[in-house]
């Protein structure tokens, strides 16, 4: 039996996937093991997946614990989803991420991948994401492990410098972005194909057909109507100017250049609204429907595929019947223009033998160097977690673009400070005295 751990449960990916799995023949007879700190989600988690397994008399068998270590023995897949001193995106420490960097002219968005509150984000979850995989070391060495959690680029990068645990950082914006662009042109999806590569939040469309015909023309005719670019100004732009369509929505993407968010005008004219961070995790949000959740007494979810990557590679491990898909993995000359040793995205391909990432090349230049603007910020701030250095940290901070195009460094300092003040309970990590334990692991 294919023993699959979901850590961070509780979150929107937990009763998606557990849904996903029970989707798939070659899966179907699982132990999905459910494992979230917070009782209360796990027990709604749990019984959705239940009911889900007896709505359809499946062979998947269900176990929750609210230890990780309990679950861990002998897994062939780990699957993380998780968020560390409080919810992912609601009360502290979210909103002081948004909220500090705001008082200082500094307006994120989405503040999940790089920025300030990108890099505070890592700061926090990186070195307890970390105690995991040296639990999957002990426990369940050669487990596959699945991450979803975000900052995923600087998370996949410190897991596989600092762990010898196979691993792949997997995102829903290469597909999202994908099926976004074949219906603004009109061509079925599942009759498109494509190239997409670069790094996570900020991957490239380089190709896009269907059949042979190139569909870039079709799409710079699409976004000649005004009104065709409603709520998606900042990647019309992005293509008007760099020639390439970006995943990721515009409202992420216009915080990792420092085009788009300096002046209220700017934001205006991209159609960008200001971040409110609720006190609290609202109900449902959008990707989480259909997760589980917050489902009551529904029937069970449907059995039916998402548009997630995960158990599609975890079906071609163990069938060794190939499937591709974008994964993020550490460049190992995969895209030759980017530095060595960065996490980039990239198509891979699946099958018994693991995860083969694809040579993809270089990048036309100006893509490369968006990117690079994004690494360096990834890069200081892995060297921060690894060497607990907090002025790798405030170094990250300073050369974050947006940062760096509204701020002057005295003032990165003071809002460096300030935050890290607030969060100091979160970054025990890198306090020398330090030796308890780290904050425990909350849901996604």
């Amino acid at each position: 039996m294919t023993k699959i751990v979901i850590i961070g449960a509780g979150s929107g990916f937990g009763g998606r996937l557990s849904v996903d799995i029970m989707s798939r023949e070659a899966l179907r007879d699982a132990q999905i093991c459910l494992c979230d700190i917070h009782p209360g989600r796990l027990k709604k988690v749990t019984d959705y997946v239940q009911r889900t397994i007896d709505r359809y008399n499946l062979p998947t068998k269900v176990v929750a614990s609210t230890d990780r270590r309990e679950v861990l023995l002998g897994a062939d897949f780990v699957i993380t989803s998780i968020a560390v001193g409080g919810a992912a995106y609601a009360g502290y420490p979210a909103k002081e991420e948004i909220e500090i960097p705001r008082k200082y002219g500094v307006e994120q968005s989405v503040a999940d991948t790089i920025g300030v509150g990108g890099i505070f984000r890592f700061l926090r979850t990186g070195p307890v994401q970390h105690q995991c995989f040296w639990d999957i070391e002990e426990l369940c060495p050669d487990a596959y492990v699945l991450n979803h959690t975000n900052p995923m680029a600087m998370l996949t990068w410190l897991h596989s410098v600092d762990s010898s645990v196979r691993n792949v950082g997997l995102c829903h914006s290469v597909q999202g972005t994908t099926m976004q662009l074949a219906a603004m042109v009109d061509a079925p999806y599942d009759e498109v194909s494509y190239l997409v590569a670069g790094i996570n939040h900020q991957a490239w469309v380089l190709e896009l057909k269907h059949g042979r015909e190139n569909l870039y023309p079709r799409l710079r005719q699409f976004a000649a109507e005004p009104q065709h670019i409603v709520g998606e100004e900042v990647r019309f732009e992005i293509l008007k100017h760099f020639g390439y369509f970006v995943t990721e929505s515009s409202h992420h993407n216009s915080e990792y250049l420092p085009y788009f968010r300096q002046t209220p005008e700017l934001m205006a004219r991209f159609g960008l609204r200001l971040r409110e961070v609720p006190d609290t995790p609202r109900n449902v949000r959008e990707w989480m429907k259909d997760t589980g959740v917050d489902d009551g007494d529904a029937p069970g979810g449907e059995l039916r595929l998402s548009h997630e990557f995960t158990t599609g590679i975890m079906e071609a491990l163990l069938t060794n019947i190939p499937y591709s898909f974008n994964g993020n993995v550490m460049n190992t000359g995969l895209i030759t223009n980017l530095p060595d040793g960065c996490c980039v995205e990239v198509p891979c391909l699946a099958n018994a033998r693991g995860v083969h990432p694809c040579y993809v090349g270089g990048l036309p230049l100006q893509l490369a160097a968006l990117n690079r603007s994004n690494i360096a910020v990834q890069e200081l701030a892995v060297y921060a977690v690894l060497n607990r250095d907090r002025e790798a940290a405030f170094h990250a901070c300073a050369l974050d673009p947006l940062t760096a195009a509204v701020l002057p460094l005295h003032r990165i300092r003071a809002m460096f400070d300030e935050l890290w003040a607030i969060e100091e309970p979160l970054l025990k990590w890198f306090d020398p005295h330090h030796t308890g334990p780290l904050p425990e692991i909350c849901a996604a």
